[in-house]
């Protein structure tokens, strides 16, 4: 997006736990807006506790059964949708989430890459289990030389995928680079905020302790006892507080949010952000440095 481009959209990326949902409440409020999650989790209904969904009106919070396979095509179709039915009612919409693809899906027309024919992801699994990481990353490096070059072999994921890809005839490679362009559907004003480690930290392990204490291993085994697609699987702790001790779970769990932390604040650093700021603040004295950001450059209508 040109700098001197009027913003009709406000999009919030930061590491898990630094106050996005009650920024994003507070400025809508200010704004006259609503707001859109980008949170892969947060899709899934039956989930509000795991998924700290937020507790003010958000569009996309809780829109799939857990039975469902989400992807980041679907995901960016109801966003889509969401965006651009907020602008015709004349509102702001304010996009917030921690899942660093599924922001870019919301505010970019993304082409994204074709999904696995059938019986390829089996194939490749099998294949890539059968060689072991480094050959099939060298089979990969044959097929695909740019995707193998962003990819480590012993991430078996991507490798699959990549492998998927180029059989069809395209490229992680690509989709990756276009990722990082600031160009999107509407005029956007994005804010990145960051968090000191110790005090993000801090924050993890207080909110794990307030979901428990909510319920949310209740919540775990009642979903992991009905039918979960693999996507409804991998939201971060379902399976953990659904199947282990509690001081085990909780312990697994802290661990795998603050590595999703450190993840995300790599993509904050490549993301094209107007400001990142400290998120260690009151809410709303946040959202009031955002509208002032946003005012000084004679961006979005206030309410």
């Amino acid at each position: 997006m040109p700098e001197t481009a009027a913003p009709s959209l406000v999009a919030l990326f930061g590491p898990t736990a630094c106050g996005k949902s009650a920024i994003a409440e507070l400025l809508a409020a200010r704004l006259g807006g609503e707001v859109v999650s980008a949170d892969s989790a947060a899709l899934y209904a039956d989930l509000t506790l795991l998924t700290a969904a937020p507790s003010g009106p958000t569009r996309l919070v809780g829109v799939f059964p857990l039975e469902q396979p989400v992807s980041v095509g679907a995901y960016q179709r109801l966003a889509h949708a969401a965006i651009d039915e907020i602008l015709a009612a004349g509102a702001v919409p304010i996009i917030a989430g921690g899942t660093g693809l599924y922001l870019r899906a919301a505010l970019a027309g993304l082409v994204l890459p074709p999904p696995p024919a059938a019986g390829q992801r089996e194939r490749y699994a099998g294949l890539y289990d059968g060689l072991g990481p480094e050959r099939a990353h060298a089979l990969l490096a044959r097929r695909d030389p740019a995707a193998a070059a962003r990819v480590h072999a012993n991430d078996r994921r991507r490798v699959v995928r990549a492998l998927e890809l180029a059989a069809q005839g395209a490229s992680l490679a690509p989709g990756e680079d276009r990722l990082w362009s600031g160009e999107t559907r509407h005029p956007t004003l994005v804010v990145g905020l960051e968090l000191a480690p110790a005090e993000l930290e801090r924050r993890v392990r207080a909110r794990l302790e307030a979901m428990v204490a909510s319920g949310v291993v209740e919540e775990a085994r009642a979903a992991w006892r009905g039918p979960l697609s693999e996507t409804a699987r991998r939201v971060l702790g379902l399976e953990e507080f659904a199947t282990l001790p509690l001081p085990e779970a909780i312990e697994r769990t802290a661990l795998a949010t603050l590595r999703l932390a450190r993840y995300q604040r790599k993509w904050l650093r490549r993301l094209p952000v107007a400001a990142r700021l400290d998120a260690d603040r009151p809410p709303g004295e946040i959202a009031d440095e955002i509208v002032a950001l946003a005012g000084a450059r004679e961006r979005l209508p206030r309410r």
